[in-house]
């Protein structure tokens, strides 16, 4: 059989790869619940190594789309395919935003990973009868492009969507095209380097056992399983917590334990316990704070914090430097 042919076959261990990411997003959104509920720490999601965890599972599915988008196009586009599941992931994308924007208005979902997938979905496109080693470059430009591009010319909410904004927007879920379309590249040029090495040829005839199905059945069933799992777990938490309701912190106490998170990502505890004191200091003083409780994402809350958070980590060096000689 021609190689392209047995690309075309699904192979089980694209699809296993597909399920076991989709387990590692289960696993991380459950923990995103607790914290949502207030069984966990505040922020814990967002630093550290769940961050991390969270941005390995992102991009594991867009280097997984892109894969599938060569496997299924570079020999030739399949229009009627094509259309049918660029729209099933298009509307899935705008379903989230609709949800997630009456669900936690403050945060919601107008560009995450189905966003990303869809409009990568038509950027791939162009790349899958390219040459690998350009492609494979490319994806190294989009990549690196936040670290040069960055302007306050996309600090309009219209341009978050790019990923070079100066400040970056609160949602639960972003993944703008820059840097992630890169990893999209990535994959439709390794897939490129794979074929070329025989590999899709040998793929097809290797089949796992038994304890795989349960992952080959989530991999194959992709977009259903990211609809429904979050429904599900959220609505199991939300009993849970009829029946026994997570001990209730202060607001204030909230916002300490989200910023000493954030800010032990870089810094020393002294430094952030100090740090996180100013500013939560500074913000009511001037009844800022009400905002941040709110979910305000105005350009000017958003500069108002900056504004503070230099003044506090002035302050708070200057206060250890002086500690440091008595």
């Amino acid at each position: 059989m021609p190689d392209h042919q047995q690309a075309r076959q699904r192979i089980d261990a694209i699809d296993i790869a597909r399920g076991v990411a989709l387990l590692a997003m289960a696993v991380y959104h459950f923990t995103w619940d607790l914290e949502f509920f207030g069984y966990v720490q505040q922020g814990m999601t967002a630093v550290g190594g769940w961050k991390l965890f969270a941005r390995s599972i992102a991009s594991s599915f867009l280097f997984l789309a892109g894969v599938s988008l060569f496997l299924a196009h570079g020999d030739g586009i399949r229009w009627r395919g094509y259309w049918t599941r660029l729209a099933m992931v298009a509307g899935a994308a705008l379903a989230i935003s609709v949800a997630t924007y009456f669900a936690t208005p403050g945060s919601f979902i107008f560009f995450g990973i189905l966003h990303e997938i869809a409009l990568a979905s038509l950027l791939g496109l162009a790349f899958v009868r390219l040459p690998a080693m350009l492609t494979l470059i490319v994806a190294g430009l989009v990549v690196a492009a936040p670290h040069f591009l960055r302007s306050a010319f996309f600090d309009d909410p219209w341009w978050w969507w790019t990923g070079l904004s100066e400040t970056y927007p609160r949602s639960n879920d972003y993944v703008p095209v820059f840097p992630w379309f890169g990893v999209v590249l990535a994959g439709i040029a390794l897939a490129k380097f794979a074929r070329q090495a025989g590999l899709f040829s040998r793929l097809p005839g290797l089949h796992a056992g038994s304890w795989a199905t349960p992952a080959i059945f989530a991999g194959r069933h992709s977009l259903a399983f990211y609809l429904i799992h979050q429904p599900v777990l959220i609505a199991c938490v939300w009993a849970f917590a009829q029946v026994m309701p997570p001990a209730v912190e202060t607001r204030e106490v909230q916002f300490l334990n989200s910023c000493q998170a954030a800010c032990e990502d870089t810094r020393d505890t002294e430094f952030c316990t100090r740090y996180c004191a100013c500013m939560i200091d500074r913000l009511e003083q001037d009844k800022s704070i009400e905002g941040i409780y709110a979910g305000d994402q105005s350009l000017e809350l958003r500069s108002r914090v900056e504004q503070v958070a230099n003044i506090c980590t002035v302050e708070t060096d200057n206060a250890i430097l002086e500690g440091g000689f008595e």
